[in-house]
C-alpha cells in the first residue's frame, strides 16, 4: 500500500457556459453603444453645419436687403471724366460712350465704350478707366489734320494716316497742303491703296515745305511718280526714298538758286529728281 498518492493537477478554473454568454453580451451591448455614441456625434455635426449654412443664408439674405440700396449708391457713376478733346466736345465723347450718371461702375464695360468712341473719324485711340469709387475716366487721342484732298471738286480734311475726318465740300484750308489725283470711292471706303497715296503726297508735302514757304501742292495720281508744286516749281519724285531724293536737291540748292535768273528771262520751272544720283533741271521763259 502506497504511503503517498499523487496529487492531481488541479486545472485552472475557468467561466461556466453563463459567464461566456454574459461575457459576449456585455461586449454586444458596449458596441452597440459606441454605434449609437458615434450615430449621435455624426448626426449633431452635420445639425451644426446645417444650422450654420441657414443662419449665414439668412444673414447674406437681410444684409442684400437692406444694404442694397447703400451699396448701389457707394458704387454708382457720379462724374464721366472727359480728357485729350480739342476738335470734339465732351457732350460728343459722352454721346459716343452712352453712359449716364448714376449707371453702376461695376456693370460698365470698358472694352465696349472704347469701341464705341473710337468709331469716331476724328477719334484715333481711346482709354475707358472706372476710378473708385464714382468716377468714370475717358482719355482720347485724336487725329489730327494734315492735308486737304480734293477729288472730283469736294475737299476732304484728313490725317497723317490718310483717314478722312471730315468732308469739307467746297471749303479749304490753305494753311494745309493739298493733295489731288486720288480716288474718291477708294478714300470713302479707306481702301489701303488710296490711303497709302495720300500719306505719300503728305509726307512729300512736310519734306519740301522744309526748305520752301507757301503752299504745297501735291499731284498723287500717279504714286511712282509724285510731283509736288511750289512757288510756281515743279519737283518730280520717284516713289521711293523720298528724303533721299530732296537731300540731293538740297545740296545743289544755292547753285540753281544762282542761277534761276540770267538776265535772258530764263527761270528753273523744273526739277526732276526720280533718277539716281542725278537732277534734271528744265527751264522755262
Amino acid at each position: 500500500m502506497r504511503l503517498f498518492k499523487k496529487k492531481r493537477l488541479s486545472k485552472a478554473p475557468g467561466p461556466r457556459k453563463n459567464e461566456w454568454k454574459d461575457l459576449q453580451g456585455d461586449r454586444a451591448m458596449k458596441e452597440t453603444r459606441r454605434l449609437r455614441a458615434e450615430k449621435r456625434s455624426t448626426l449633431v455635426r452635420w445639425a451644426k453645419v446645417v444650422t450654420s449654412t441657414v443662419c449665414a443664408a439668412v444673414l447674406i439674405g437681410v444684409a442684400a436687403t437692406y444694404s442694397g440700396p447703400a451699396l448701389q449708391d457707394l458704387l454708382e457713376i457720379k462724374t464721366i471724366g472727359v480728357e485729350g478733346v480739342y476738335h470734339l466736345d465732351k457732350q460728343q465723347v459722352l454721346d459716343l460712350a452712352k453712359v449716364k450718371p448714376g449707371a453702376p461702375l461695376h456693370h460698365i464695360v470698358t472694352t465696349a465704350i472704347k469701341e464705341q468712341v473710337e468709331a469716331h473719324p476724328w477719334v484715333k485711340t481711346a482709354e475707358v478707366t472706372r476710378v473708385p469709387f464714382h468716377e468714370l475716366r475717358i482719355s482720347v487721342s485724336e487725329r489730327k489734320p494734315a492735308a486737304i484732298v480734293r477729288t472730283e471738286s469736294q475737299n476732304f480734311l484728313c490725317d497723317e494716316d490718310g483717314h478722312v475726318l471730315n468732308r469739307l465740300g467746297q471749303l479749304d484750308n490753305e494753311a494745309l497742303p493739298l493733295v489731288t489725283g486720288i480716288d474718291l470711292p477708294g478714300l470713302v471706303q479707306g481702301t489701303e491703296s488710296v490711303r497709302h497715296a495720300v500719306v505719300s503726297g503728305i509726307e512729300l508735302a512736310r519734306v519740301v515745305g522744309q526748305s520752301f514757304d507757301g503752299r504745297l501742292h501735291v499731284l498723287a495720281d500717279n504714286p511712282s511718280n509724285l510731283v509736288a508744286l511750289v512757288q510756281g516749281m515743279r519737283f518730280q519724285f520717284g516713289d521711293k526714298a523720298l528724303k533721299e531724293q530732296w537731300e540731293r536737291f538740297r545740296r545743289v540748292k544755292s547753285t540753281l538758286k544762282a542761277q534761276n535768273f540770267d538776265g535772258l528771262g530764263r527761270n528753273v520751272r523744273e526739277v526732276d529728281l526720280r533718277y539716281e544720283n542725278r537732277i534734271i533741271v528744265r527751264e522755262g521763259g
